[in-house]
């Protein structure tokens, strides 16, 4: 009963979030970027949530972060799911000098601190929405390949997988319609954590300075834009951070409850 709570209060928070961040111009009081209260008024004669060191409404500048880093985190998770697992998917069935390759490749990505490598990158093609999903979803590629190219490679060595070699099946089938559908738990598992530490990753980056560049802001930047308003006793920067933490927390939830549902096998 607890779980399931848990699970209604993970799906209605993460589609609140969802909604909100598409509706943002639509539920914004103003522009984003228009000063129109004084800096770090209170809320109420400053906005439901105040506003910020330039007098931005608070609410409108949390909207529009949000949906900044929606776009962000399920673009490049996306993205670094689809790079990860069909390159794991196909070392399991090739192997050979191909799996050794796509595996050295990744060791190597995951020995480098991938805030690091991504301040390198972002420092020498510039921050853009595009280098950002790329970036971030090439370093987070490497884990989704760790974590199903065991899987892979075991189910690569089951029956209906050689039968469907055996009939003459290209590469494509089997990736997709033989081993893909098998792996779905384990996929969901990941999915949910990739989408944590994207958010958590790109607000990080964000909030060092690399991440969106002003005047937008995703939610890690509006953390580091009202820093100093904890000084002058406003909540201001707790609201962005709370954003994130709810986030993260209702795609575990979901996530976790996916995974045992379809781990579930009837009883014999």
């Amino acid at each position: 009963m607890l779980s399931r709570i848990a699970v209604i209060g993970s799906l209605c928070l993460l589609s609140a979030m969802v909604l909100a961040a598409l509706l943002a111009p639509v539920l914004a009081p103003v522009l984003p970027n228009e000063m129109v209260y004084p800096a770090y008024a209170a809320p109420g004669p400053g906005g439901v949530l105040g506003a910020d060191g330039l007098g931005r409404d608070m609410l409108s500048r949390v909207l529009y972060g949000l949906r900044y880093t929606l776009v962000i985190t399920f673009a490049a998770t996306t993205l670094a799911g689809a790079i990860g697992v069909s390159l794991a998917i196909a070392s399991g069935l090739l192997r050979g000098w191909f799996d050794i390759l796509v595996g050295r490749a990744f060791d190597i990505l995951m020995s480098i601190p991938h805030i690091i490598l991504a301040l390198i990158v972002l420092a020498i093609l510039g921050v853009s929405m595009t280098t950002l999903v790329l970036t971030m979803a090439v370093l987070q590629s490497s884990t989704y390949y760790r974590v199903t190219r065991p899987i892979a490679g075991d189910l690569s060595a089951m029956d209906y997988v050689e039968v469907a070699r055996l009939r003459g099946e290209r590469l494509g089938w089997n990736l997709f319609r033989e081993i893909f559908p098998n792996m779905v738990p384990s996929l969901l598992a990941q999915y949910g954590l990739g989408l944590s530490s994207a958010t958590l990753f790109i607000s990080s980056l964000s909030f060092l300075g690399i991440g969106i560049q002003p005047p937008a802001a995703d939610l890690g930047g509006l953390v580091r834009e009202n820093a100093l308003a904890l000084s002058a006793g406003r909540f201001t920067p707790l609201v962005p951070a709370a954003c994130i933490a709810l986030f993260c927390l209702a795609v575990n939830g979901i996530a976790d409850w996916l995974v045992g549902h379809f781990s579930e096998r009837p009883e014999s």
